[in-house]
């Protein structure tokens, strides 16, 4: 379960950190309040996932999930570019993630 809840608050990382672009320094009301949700919950649940999982690990599986989220929601919106090398290294990030997972 603490897996499942620490992927998930992955994924709100990605949610959080896009509505913050999106929120033009907090001047749009509805990128600003997603960013206070998608934070809070975020948070909350790395936070339950770290009594059960070590910090270390769980803290890179948080990030690496959050960050290959927000660069392939990125690619999606055409605002960050996509080449073989950038996608060769979120693939090596993925795979750090199941690493930690396998060994965890």
């Amino acid at each position: 379960m603490a897996w499942t809840v620490l992927v998930l608050s992955g994924v709100l990382e990605a949610v959080w950190a896009s509505a913050l672009s999106a929120s033009e320094g907090f001047k749009r009301k509805g990128p600003t309040a997603l960013f206070a949700a998608a934070l809070t919950l975020s948070m909350a649940g790395l936070a339950w996932s770290m009594t059960a999982l070590p910090t270390g690990t769980a803290y890179a599986v948080w990030v690496g999930v959050g960050a290959t989220l927000t660069v392939l929601w990125g690619i999606l919106t055409g605002r960050e570019r996509a080449d073989w090398s950038r996608l060769l290294l979120l693939v090596l990030l993925v795979g750090s993630i199941v690493g930690l997972k396998a060994v965890s």
